[in-house]
């Protein structure tokens, strides 16, 4: 192991929160979690790989979807628990949903509401690819 990934602090199960941030505008695309063999993959490749922990393996974001994050710069935060990728998003859409952020909901007077528009429908994104 180089000493690069023992600097950061992985939780109990060995991975790393990422905000992945598109690295002209800014925006907060989404949330995601790396293990040291996704962080080390995304590295070497350029794009971005995480770690799904619902299906439990190495998930190189846009494998499906076609919609890869190709990666500007890799930052750690002063505590060392959580790393900020700067990202250009291909396609424009990181959300699962077709949108371009996961964070489209915002608290309006107690619920939350849809703020960001579908920019292309799930079932388009995912028809067998």
């Amino acid at each position: 192991m180089t000493q690069w990934l023992e600097d950061i602090r992985w939780n109990a199960d060995g991975l790393v929160p990422a905000i992945a941030q598109d690295a002209v505008s800014g925006d907060v695309l989404m949330l995601a979690w790396m293990s040291r063999e996704s962080l080390a993959r995304t590295l070497d490749e350029g794009e971005a790989v995480y770690w799904s922990r619902s299906r439990e393996r190495l998930w190189k974001k846009g494998e499906q979807s076609g919609h890869l994050q190709r990666i500007a710069d890799i930052r750690l935060d002063c505590d060392g628990d959580t790393l900020l990728l700067k990202i250009q998003q291909v396609g424009g859409i990181a959300c699962h949903t077709g949108r371009r952020s996961c964070f489209y909901l915002a608290l309006r007077d107690g619920c939350w509401e849809s703020v960001d528009p579908v920019l292309e429908a799930p079932e388009m994104i995912y028809k067998d690819k």
